[in-house]
């Protein structure tokens, strides 16, 4: 489970809904206690724990970012309240790697009268077990509503808002095992507030999918893109595009299909209950990108000036002959 809520809400909401894959149906939950946007939501031990977001007042304006940590048991419908994130931040994700809880980044309050928040390079590690907190290492470059995934025990920490409102490429891999940041391919169009999820193909290669979100040019409205990386390739490729723009949205992958739910189209129209859903891997849906294509208009050139120069010259050998 992962929630990616955007900021154009003009309320937030402790609604709690189940959706039922097989079935395509919804059925509402208990409220979650703290009403809230722009969390993390990570799942241990088939309970899902909500950390971090903010809330909105009345007058739609953002309240200061909360660490709260709440976990929900869908066996029993209850909450249970946890200990809080050390340092309360929103526009994080939670990742899961052995058994830990992972809230990367994000956005923290600031005590600055010209700028409220900032982006964060905190990394916290939350320890369900022990419900206790500890610090991992911080990523080299701050982030916050970025997108993220984990595969073979590695976070994928995927674009995102950084030095203010700059939309970064950068695809930053933590390893949870040695505490050290490394650097993947930039993402090609950078994005924030979109969705991923990992999912396996057929041969093994696992695939990240980022689904929307809003870039540079474009940055009140959502995309369309659905833009893959192979971690093991260290490579981009783009798949079939979503058919509704989106941003703000979440990703659920079920049975290795990607189920893209909620999000808005743009800031003025914010709020979806489209369910879209997308598997991969069955047909050819994913393509190389443009990059390719100049690789091989090159080596067409390179070859047709290759086949001149050996006519020029075997034309010229022909006439000194003569």
């Amino acid at each position: 489970m992962q929630n990616i809520s955007n900021h154009y809400f003009s309320a937030t909401i402790n609604s709690t809904e189940a959706y039922n894959p097989a079935t395509n149906t919804w059925t509402e939950k208990s409220s979650i206690p703290t009403a809230r946007s722009s969390f993390g939501a990570g799942v241990y031990q088939n309970k899902i724990y909500c950390i971090g977001g903010f809330n909105l007042n009345d007058d739609g304006t953002r309240t200061t970012p909360t660490g709260v940590n709440e976990v929900y048991d869908p066996a029993t419908d209850t909450w249970e309240t946890k200990t809080p994130m050390p340092t309360a931040r929103y526009g994080l994700q939670a990742n899961v790697v052995d058994e830990k809880i992972y809230l990367i980044g994000g956005w923290y309050q600031l005590e600055n009268k010209y700028k409220d928040v900032d982006e964060s390079a905190q990394v916290d590690v939350y320890d369900p077990k022990t419900d206790t907190w500890t610090l991992g290492t911080p990523t080299p470059t701050a982030v916050a509503d970025y997108a993220s995934a984990v595969v073979k025990y590695k976070i994928y920490v995927i674009s995102g808002v950084t030095c203010g409102t700059t939309i970064t490429d950068l695809t930053q891999i933590y390893d949870p095992k040695t505490e050290e940041w490394s650097s993947g391919a930039s993402i090609p169009m950078g994005v924030k507030n979109a969705a991923a999820g990992a999912i396996a193909s057929a041969d093994s290669l696992t695939a990240i999918f980022v689904v929307g979100g809003s870039n540079a040019t474009y940055s009140l409205n959502g995309q369309y893109a659905n833009q893959v990386y192979f971690p093991e390739t260290n490579t981009w490729n783009k798949a079939l595009p979503m058919p509704i723009d989106k941003a703000g949205l979440s990703v659920t992958i079920v049975n290795n299909t990607l189920y893209a739910i909620g999000g808005g189209h743009n800031i003025f129209t914010p709020d979806s209950t489209t369910t879209m859903q997308y598997t991969p891997f069955t047909t050819a849906t994913i393509e190389p990108f443009p990059t390719i294509l100049l690789v091989t208009v090159i080596v067409v050139v390179v070859v047709v000036i290759s086949v001149g120069v050996l006519i020029f010259f075997k034309k010229n050998k022909q006439q000194t002959s003569q």
